[in-house]
């Protein structure tokens, strides 16, 4: 069996710029998707905490150490500049592999610069 597990996110970034005559996707600042091991083009989950909106799209690389986090297209719709968003993406796993495996989390400060990179999420147990 396999099981889709979060891979990595980006946590707590901010929206920089809503483009709404974009053809799509999301801009994220190319150190950010290194750090977190997303890829141009891989698919990404949204979660705008603003406003609670959520949606999938994909993202590619916007200028490295620009710090930016752009909403394209239609996107653009679900967010505004300031905005705090969670970026997240998810990958298959077996059985085996799902036992061991943590999610690479890339915190970053108010100018989407990395502050820390962890693999530990708190579960709310204990």
């Amino acid at each position: 069996m396999q099981r889709t597990l979060l891979a990595a996110k980006i946590h707590s970034c901010t929206i920089t710029n809503a483009n709404l005559n974009y053809m799509g996707s999301i801009s994220i600042d190319e150190l950010l998707l290194t750090a977190a091991g997303i890829v141009p083009y891989e698919q990404v989950h949204v979660v705008n905490v603003n406003n609670g909106e959520r949606f999938i799209t994909y993202a590619i690389a916007a200028a490295p150490g620009s710090g930016s986090i752009e909403l394209n297209g239609a996107a653009a719709r679900l967010g505004v500049k300031g905005d705090k968003s969670i970026v997240m993406s998810y990958a298959q796993f077996n059985d085996v592999e799902a036992q061991n495996h943590q999610p690479k989390v890339v915190m970053v400060d108010d100018r989407n610069q990395i502050t820390e990179i962890k693999s530990d999420i708190p579960t709310g147990l204990g």
